[in-house]
């Protein structure tokens, strides 16, 4: 049985292994990558303008044609964040020159491990497990002009948006989430992938060491606070439209996920308090 490929920690031991990172991307973009080095929490100092962006797993490839960065989201489906991900990562080139150019070419993958219920500008729900960005121009004729190799990807593993018209390179990847979150999906890995091979061996749950396993349980405890917190912060007093109702609900949110040990970052977004209302909490709760 695999352990779950939405659970933080399994994600990221998974994805920084050599062998799987360079055959997801050989998949999914149709290049050869070489990288020797794969970091995770990757974050730029000095910060680009307010926003302190952290990459769940980061490259450059050895020959420093490439900058790739993948994020794995749980909750907060703001399409907004993933553009400002991806354009962090090109204007962090910018940094390192002096001329109107952008020496490597980004490639970005979000994987998104949770439903979203995002709609289009026309207001019509999004519904679709692969989905992508190149950066380039279109003529009057809708030709594309091929000025740049950028490119941004999104998968949705969710069964409920399965396409049985999505090419294999696309596929294998999405079926490997789809088993490892859905435990009773009857879908076949393709072992004939060796990414996909590798990718499931590391997942095994008997190949799991136990430092593994208890950080996997931490995450998969955190991602049921969040859920709570989700709730909670909608559920007190919006039904009457009281305000002290929805504050209380947040503050008691607040302080379940301070308690499971979620960053002011996570609560920040869930609950819509401010920094300083958190710290607040934090410093009442530990003063009890």
């Amino acid at each position: 049985m695999l352990a779950p490929l939405d659970n933080e920690t399994i994600f990221k031991r998974v994805f920084t292994d050599n062998e799987v990172f360079q055959q997801f991307i050989k998949d999914l973009f149709d290049i050869d990558v070489i990288v020797s080095k794969i970091e995770t929490e990757k974050r730029f100092v000095p910060p680009i303008a307010n926003i302190d962006i952290k990459l769940d797993i980061y490259a450059e490839t050895d020959d420093h044609r490439f900058v790739i960065e993948i994020q794995k989201i749980d909750y907060d489906y703001n399409f907004n964040r993933f553009l400002n991900y991806f354009v962090t990562l090109l204007i962090e080139q910018q940094k390192r020159g002096d001329k109107y150019e952008i020496p490597q070419t980004v490639l970005g993958v979000v994987v998104i491990t949770r439903p979203y219920k995002v709609n289009q500008i026309t207001g019509e729900p999004i519904h679709a497990n692969v989905m992508s960005i190149d950066f380039n121009p279109r003529d009057l004729d809708n030709e594309l002009i091929k000025l740049w190799n950028h490119k941004l990807l999104f998968l949705n593993p969710n069964p409920k948006y399965q396409n049985d018209k999505t090419p294999s390179n696309y596929q294998d990847w999405l079926n490997l989430f789809r088993i490892s979150i859905e435990k009773n999906i009857n879908i076949t890995l393709n072992l004939n992938n060796k990414g996909i091979v590798k990718a499931a061996k590391i997942a095994e749950l008997e190949n799991l060491d136990a430092t593994t396993i208890s950080e996997m349980q931490k995450t998969e405890a955190k991602k049921a606070m969040i859920a709570v917190i989700e709730n909670e912060s909608k559920k007190e007093g919006i039904i009457e439209g009281k305000k002290e109702g929805i504050i209380e609900g947040k503050i008691e949110a607040a302080e379940k996920g301070i308690i499971a040990g979620l960053t002011n970052e996570i609560i920040k977004i869930m609950t819509e308090l401010t920094e300083e209302q958190i710290n607040d909490i934090r410093n009442r709760l530990k003063n009890n």
